[in-house]
């Protein structure tokens, strides 16, 4: 969880409260880390963390999407920043798609 404070840091992104939120809690067998914060301005924010070797391809960005839903339903608020950091080759339309769709990409 450090490791992802400092990128956010880096970022320029401080959140007030960052908690770790388990996959299986949203009912998914996922192997990412996802954290639900809370900004200086009051707005829910959530990371998610993904480390693999093979490569992400659009269907799995749909799949973080649901999962995204979930997680404000989880929490039972309107999440309305998303940021990511994925640590694996990521497929170029994978990558557009969750651009449109409001996906903030964390390099580290």
């Amino acid at each position: 969880m450090k490791t992802t404070v400092d990128l956010l840091r880096q970022a320029g992104i401080l959140c007030k409260k960052l908690t770790p939120i388990s996959p299986k809690a949203l009912g998914s067998r996922k192997k990412i880390a996802m954290y639900l914060g809370v900004d200086v301005e009051g707005y829910y924010c959530s990371v998610m963390v993904i480390e693999k070797k093979s490569r992400v391809l659009r269907k799995e960005a749909e799949e973080l999407a649901a999962l995204h839903a979930k997680l404000e339903t989880f929490a039972d608020t309107a999440i309305t920043k998303r940021y990511i950091q994925v640590k694996a080759p990521l497929c170029s339309k994978a990558k557009a798609w969750m651009e449109q769709e409001g996906w903030v990409f964390l390099q580290g």
